[in-house]
């Protein structure tokens, strides 16, 4: 009996993993002209990091915080990469990971390149 329920199950689950393998999205969906879109739009992502971390404020502040602000004048810049996914009805979950994945990433350069610039000032370098 108790078989019987188990074999029940296990073929409940198989249906439903099913139902839910044809909801995924493909990554054959998006053209070459979205991926250059969003190619275009993460280097200008990081063109703005990079204009932000060139300020002389942000030198003079703590290198976390510094990154942090400089990250948040950058926001709108990388929701434009998020408006071409949904544009491309790619699902939000996944243009939000991709997302999270450049924002990491570029905030560890930013922040990294930061710190390496406030251990020369403090070293006495021009």
């Amino acid at each position: 009996m108790k078989t019987f329920f188990f074999l029940i199950a296990l073929l409940v689950s198989f249906a439903a993993l099913a139902e839910q393998a044809k909801d995924e999205w493909q990554n054959t969906v998006l053209t070459d002209a979205t991926i250059k879109k969003i190619q275009e739009s993460k280097y200008e992502y990081k063109k703005c990091v990079g204009e932000q971390m060139q300020k002389p404020a942000y030198l003079d502040m703590d290198s976390r915080n510094a990154t942090e602000a400089i990250m948040k004048q950058c926001e709108p810049v990388l929701a434009k990469i998020r408006e071409i996914y949904l544009t491309e009805k790619v699902p939000g979950v996944i243009a939000d990971r991709h997302l999270r994945q450049i924002r990491t990433q570029i905030t560890r350069n930013a922040l990294q390149g930061l710190m390496f610039a406030q251990a020369t000032r403090k070293a006495g370098q021009p």
